[in-house]
């Protein structure tokens, strides 16, 4: 019998590219909160998800990742990477929510975990100041006056960069917020005569728990997207940038909520 939660699936079941959940997370964002074209923020909409407000959110994210079972942190090249992620504002039944059009990880393992999850994941190279904790010109203050700078490329192409500058504490979390997600599952059909018919297609939403937060840093912000020649990420280029924010976050995740099958519906 072969074993495994993803492919591939084996007889010892150690080789599939993701393990079965929980998942734990820990990561390091920095994160701007910006409004974007009230019009292209609808326009990226799924069916079952209504327009709320322009507001959108770029977060750029260090993590370390274990399972259950094991400690990859000990092995870091299986338990790090770096991550992009693009949310806009939705509505669902009067709920505000968030949706994401876009992300990238630089990690296949997080590709495939997403993929479960409905992130549609790409790859791309992330990258994020950081700090330490000795004083040095060589790295920022978490506090009243530090810039942080983030970078991400897709196929050595730049396509986004910020860069936030810490002023004060603050309880408010940047908006819309990932911890529960509304993404869409979908996998394609590739028989002849079906390919207009997705084998999955379903708008799902997660169920993060455990979630921790570290104190959030909050001031002002810069974010630049850059043209592209056939993504369509610039659709969502900011027209004013509210804020920006760097918190370190942690969670664990193994559960999603089913709220339509696109497939019948869409």
């Amino acid at each position: 019998m072969l074993k495994g939660y993803t492919a591939p699936r084996t007889p010892k079941g150690t080789s599939s590219l993701a393990p079965t959940p929980p998942w734990h997370y820990v990561g390091t964002c920095l994160a701007v909160e910006y409004e974007a074209d009230p019009k292209a923020v609808e326009s990226f909409l799924p069916p079952g998800l209504d327009f709320h407000s322009p507001r959108c959110a770029v977060y750029f994210v260090d993590w370390q990742y274990a399972s259950e079972s094991g400690e990859e942190y000990l092995d870091p090249v299986r338990s790090q990477y770096r991550e992009t992620i693009f949310l806009i504002s939705a509505g669902h039944e009067g709920t505000p929510l968030a949706y994401c059009p876009f992300i990238w990880v630089d990690q296949d393992v997080a590709l495939m975990r997403g993929f479960a999850q409905g992130w549609p994941k790409q790859i791309g190279s992330t990258w994020i100041t950081r700090a330490y904790d000795l004083s040095s010109k060589a790295g920022p203050v978490v506090g009243p006056g530090g810039k942080f700078g983030a970078t991400l490329a897709i196929k050595d192409r730049r396509l986004v960069e910020a860069l936030v500058t810490l002023r004060e504490q603050t309880t408010q979390m940047p908006s819309p917020s990932f911890a529960g997600a509304v993404n869409v599952r979908y996998f394609p059909e590739l028989v002849a005569g079906r390919h207009a018919s997705p084998a999955v297609h379903e708008l799902v939403q997660l169920k993060s728990r455990d979630v921790k937060i570290s104190p959030i840093w909050k001031g002002e912000a810069t974010l630049r997207i850059f043209d592209h020649p056939y993504l369509e990420l610039p659709d969502l280029r900011p027209i004013n940038v509210i804020a920006g924010y760097r918190f370190t976050c942690a969670m664990t995740v193994d559960d999603l909520v089913f709220m339509r099958d696109l497939r019948v519906n869409g």
